[in-house]
């Protein structure tokens, strides 16, 4: 019981010694500055920590957009890999109502049919012109390898 009481009078009495910690930071400054005080030496304090804060202080959407975007940070974005695609590359012989086109592959015998090909919603997004004699890449269907959708528009 006694004990108790102790350990209860020493904690009261390191709390009120430290009751000026519980003031702003311009005031503690200025106490500081203007009176020393005198520790009892039978108390341990641990090293005071000098709190910086900073001149400015951003909160919300502000704070967010200082630390920058991560997609920044990242490399290039990484292709997904289409497993149930045909790839290969082609040049546009004619131009068709409604963004078709037909193109010949590359590499094929000249007897095989040209493929009926539309554009992608990504080069339809981007308004990406293909003109007759582009050299563009074609995703053809392995169900279907008579027509395609065409990815790519390679720059001559």
């Amino acid at each position: 019981m006694m004990k108790t009481i102790v350990l209860l009078l020493v904690t009261l009495f390191v709390c009120l010694g430290n009751v000026q910690s519980f003031a702003t930071f311009s005031c503690r400054s200025t106490q500081r500055a203007s009176t020393v005080r005198s520790s009892p030496s039978f108390l341990i304090r641990p090293p005071s920590v000098v709190a910086t804060t900073p001149t400015t202080a951003l909160f919300g959407k502000k704070e967010a957009r200082a630390q920058g975007n991560e997609r920044k940070s990242k490399r290039e974005r990484v292709k997904k890999v289409k497993d149930d695609v045909i790839e290969v590359e082609a040049r546009v012989l004619e131009s068709l109502p409604g963004a078709m086109f037909r193109c010949a592959i590359d590499g094929a015998p000249e007897t095989q049919d040209p493929v009926l090909a539309t554009i992608s919603g990504r080069i339809r997004k981007s308004m990406i012109k293909i003109l007759v004699g582009d050299a563009v890449s074609i995703e053809l269907s392995p169900y279907d390898l008579t027509r395609g959708r065409i990815t790519y528009r390679h720059r001559n």
